[in-house]
C-alpha cells in the first residue's frame, strides 16, 4: 500500500492548489504594479514543493533560491506574511525588507531564499553539518535548479557533504532552462542525477509533475539520511509555464500548447489520480480550490492593510 493515498494525496492537493493560486494573484498584482522587484514564479512546478515539504518536520531546514513563494507556502509559512513581504509591507515576514527572493519563517523551518544562483547550497550543508554535530536527526533540504549545478560552490558542496555524510537532501527542480538557457547550451551531462554518481551517494531522477513519483522517492531518501545514512540528490523534471520572471517575454522556448499542458499540469493530474482510485471526490477537488481562492484573497486585504515599512527600522537592521 502506497504511503500517497488517501487524507495525505489530498493534503498535497490542497497545499498545490495554495501555491497555484497565490502565484497566480501574485502574477496579476505585479502587472498591476502593486508587487516589487523581480518576481519568478514557479506555476507548474507544485507538485516537489508540496509533496518534499509536506513530509518535513518544522525542525528540518528548508532552503530555497529565487523561485520561493512554493516552498515557503508548503513549509507552512502563513500566505498573509507572505503577500505582505512581496508588497513591501511592514507585515510581512521580514517586515517588508526582503521580498519575494529573500523569504524567511524560521518557525516553520524555512531558513532562507537567494537570488544568488546556487548560494543556498553551501548554507544547507552548513545546516545538515550543525544537526550532525548536535546529534539530531534533522535532515537539511535545499531547492535548486539545474543550472546551479554547472557552479563551483555546488560541486564543493556536494563533495563535503559525501565525506561527512551528512544528512541533507539536494532537490533539484529541473525545468529544463537556466534563466533562459536550455541545459543542452550550458553541459554535456543531461541529468543532474550524474553530475553527482563519483560522490557515490543516493541518486535518483523522478517525473516531477507526478506528486505520487515524488512523495514515494523523496520519503525514502528522506528515511534514509534521518538514520545517518548520508547525503542524496533528487532531481525532478519539471516545467515552468511562465517564463523566467513575471514580464519575460519567454522568446527562447515554443510555446506548450493547451493540450500538452492539461497532461503536464501536476494539479491536475493529482485530481485526476486521486478522484479515480478514490482518495478523495471531485467535490473535494472544488473545495481545495475554493479554499485557496479565498485565503489568497485574505492575504491580500491584509497586505494591502499593513504598513509600509519606516525608515528608522530599515537603519536599525543594519549591524557594522
Amino acid at each position: 500500500m502506497s504511503a500517497f493515498e488517501g487524507s495525505t494525496a489530498l493534503a498535497a492537493l490542497r497545499v498545490m492548489c495554495r501555491i497555484r493560486a497565490f502565484e497566480e494573484r501574485v502574477g496579476q498584482l505585479k502587472r498591476a504594479d502593486e508587487v516589487h522587484g523581480l518576481i519568478h514564479l514557479s506555476v507548474g512546478q507544485e507538485a516537489v514543493a508540496a509533496t518534499v515539504c509536506g513530509q518535513l518536520r518544522s525542525d528540518d531546514p528548508v532552503y530555497s533560491g529565487h523561485r520561493a513563494h512554493g516552498h515557503a507556502i508548503a513549509k507552512g509559512a502563513p500566505l498573509d506574511g507572505i503577500m505582505a513581504e512581496l508588497m513591501g509591507r511592514a507585515g510581512g515576514l521580514c517586515q517588508g525588507l526582503g521580498g519575494s527572493m529573500h523569504l524567511v519563517d524560521t518557525e516553520h523551518g524555512l531558513l532562507g531564499a537567494t537570488g544568488v544562483v546556487g548560494g543556498n547550497i553551501p548554507m544547507a550543508v552548513g545546516s545538515a553539518l550543525a544537526s550532525q554535530l548536535s546529534d539530531r536527526d534533522a535532515v537539511a533540504v535545499v531547492f535548486f535548479g539545474d543550472g546551479a549545478a554547472q557552479a563551483g560552490h555546488f560541486a564543493e558542496s556536494v563533495n563535503l557533504a559525501a565525506l561527512w555524510r551528512l544528512p541533507v537532501v539536494f532537490v533539484c527542480e529541473n525545468n529544463g532552462f537556466a534563466e533562459f538557457t536550455p541545459r543542452s547550451a550550458h553541459t554535456v551531462v543531461e541529468r543532474v542525477a550524474d553530475v553527482v554518481a563519483p560522490y557515490g551517494f543516493s541518486r535518483e531522477t523522478v517525473d516531477g509533475n507526478d506528486a505520487a513519483a515524488v512523495w514515494e522517492a523523496f520519503g525514502q531518501v528522506l528515511a534514509r539520511a534521518r538514520h545517518g545514512e548520508g547525503p542524496a540528490l533528487l532531481e525532478c523534471l519539471t516545467h515552468r509555464l511562465r517564463g523566467h520572471y513575471e514580464g519575460d517575454p519567454d522568446r527562447y522556448r515554443e510555446a506548450l500548447s493547451a493540450e500538452d499542458w492539461q497532461r503536464k499540469d501536476p494539479i491536475r493530474r493529482l485530481a485526476a489520480q486521486g478522484t479515480t482510485a478514490g482518495w478523495f471526490t471531485d467535490d473535494d477537488v472544488t473545495s481545495a480550490e475554493q479554499d485557496a481562492e479565498r485565503a489568497v484573497a485574505e492575504a491580500v486585504e491584509f497586505a494591502k492593510a499593513s504598513p509600509a515599512p519606516s525608515a528608522a527600522r530599515a537603519a536599525s537592521l543594519v549591524y557594522a
